[in-house]
């Protein structure tokens, strides 16, 4: 984008293949926390957990208002941590307990239904978004932090794309089928302890790839200490306070979509084993079109490529709220077509916060400025599943426990195919 159009000429370090596959490896755990909770949690609270959906949504949406002020405190501590100490990685260790938050979100105790079971699901939904935090806000610094060009920060971010892709396409499509098509509490349960042991080895493992990269493009001393002027500094700021606008829209809709697989697969296409297909097609994509991305980023701007990115995904999202009238093979094309165009729109805005960071003077502030970046990210996270619980429950969606079937009104299997369309 244009607030990064001087930074073209930054410190020609090239970064080693290895400590980039490190660095890379920690989002596999961060992906697998926003994924899974955002495909599966709502569709576990009114379809297991008999929840009526307006509660259900504001179960998912409330410990995420919380993120708008955790995220930015935590990009303060984490200047604070690396003006005194030289690094952020006291707050990566602590964010290394998520797992067991995520654990203990699907480990809803036995005999908790409705109101109750979505305040403990809500509960652990806010200790989660905490440890999320304090492991996301250094780990997204780490560009920012390193004296590297306006390339190698692209490509830096290329890499975590690919990995990260990896690992929401796995945790995506591994989730769905260690829960199976019973759906029960204990599958449930079985699939947040399995994901866990598997988040925890991949964030220990960025963890390292962090201090990794660090020795290699070295972090020159800071004496910023964030707080509350810095916070001000970075909202004042209208490139970043641009991006952030649009990166909310995006987020919000790419969540929605994700939130909405369930049940597009179990009530519009009549197969719930579906959504592992669904998953994988709209995943898949970004494994092999990311080094497309990175490229058009290179010929024509990281700004033109997302907008190319948007509109990909807008086009696509209209041929899926036509349903299954379109026939299995060409919404499963179209869903592939958001897969690539959530491939652009999940590296090239992350590409760009290093770049307005820079343009800003420098890398003191990244912690704050990440803050409040990955507070956008969690807010848009929360927004997207909100809004289809909104159009669930104003279609008259009938909730229910994971033992009873009931049928749905015809406005709400409307509301199913266009709330995932094109809202």
């Amino acid at each position: 984008m244009n607030a990064a159009a001087g930074q073209r000429t930054g410190a020609a370090v090239a970064l080693p293949r290895g400590p980039l596959i490190g660095f890379a490896t920690g989002s596999v755990g961060m992906g697998i926390w926003v994924t899974v909770p955002g495909l599966l949690l709502l569709y576990f609270l009114t379809d297991v957990l008999a929840v009526t959906p307006w509660l259900a949504g504001l179960a998912l949406l409330l410990p995420k208002v919380a993120d708008v002020l955790l995220h930015p405190w935590v990009g303060h501590r984490c200047d604070v941590e690396q003006a005194r100490r030289g690094d952020r990685r006291r707050l990566l260790l602590l964010g290394c307990a998520l797992p067991l938050a995520f654990a203990a979100l699907f480990a809803v105790p036995g005999g908790l239904t409705g109101a109750p079971a979505a305040a403990w699901v809500a509960a652990m939904f806010v200790v989660g978004n905490l440890l999320f935090a304090v492991y996301q806000v250094p780990y997204l610094a780490t560009p920012a932090d390193l004296r590297i060009g306006y390339n190698e920060r692209t490509r830096l971010m290329a890499f975590r794309m690919v990995v990260l892709t990896l690992g929401i396409l796995a945790s995506g499509l591994l989730a769905p089928l260690l829960v199976g098509d019973d759906a029960t509490r204990d599958s449930y349960q079985r699939m947040g302890l399995l994901l866990a042991v598997g988040m925890l080895l991949a964030m220990l493992v960025g963890a390292v790839g962090i201090t990794r990269l660090r020795r290699v493009a070295r972090v020159g001393a800071s004496t910023h200490d964030g707080g509350w002027p810095a916070l001000r500094s970075t909202l004042r700021d209208r490139q970043f306070r641009a991006l952030v606008a649009s990166y909310l829209a995006m987020s919000t809709t790419t969540h929605l979509v994700l939130a909405g697989v369930p049940y597009y697969a179990a009530y519009e296409l009549g197969r719930p084993g579906l959504t592992t297909v669904l998953v994988a097609a709209f995943l898949a994509p970004a494994l092999l079109v990311t080094p497309v991305w990175l490229a058009a980023a290179r010929r024509f701007g990281k700004q033109r490529a997302l907008l190319a990115a948007q509109s990909t995904f807008a086009g696509g999202s209209l041929v899926v709220a036509v349903g299954g009238s379109a026939g299995l093979p060409l919404l499963v094309v179209a869903v592939a077509v958001l897969g690539v165009a959530f491939a652009g729109i999940q590296l090239l805005p992350f590409a760009m916060v290093p770049d307005v960071v820079r343009a800003a003077g420098g890398t003191a502030g990244a912690g704050t400025y990440t803050g409040v970046w990955t507070a956008t990210e969690a807010t848009g996270a929360a927004l997207g599943p909100w809004a289809y619980s909104l159009c669930l429950a104003a279609s008259g969606f009938v909730a229910s426990s994971a033992d009873v079937t009931v049928p749905q009104p015809a406005l709400a299997l409307d509301a199913i195919r266009w709330g995932f369309g094109p809202a």
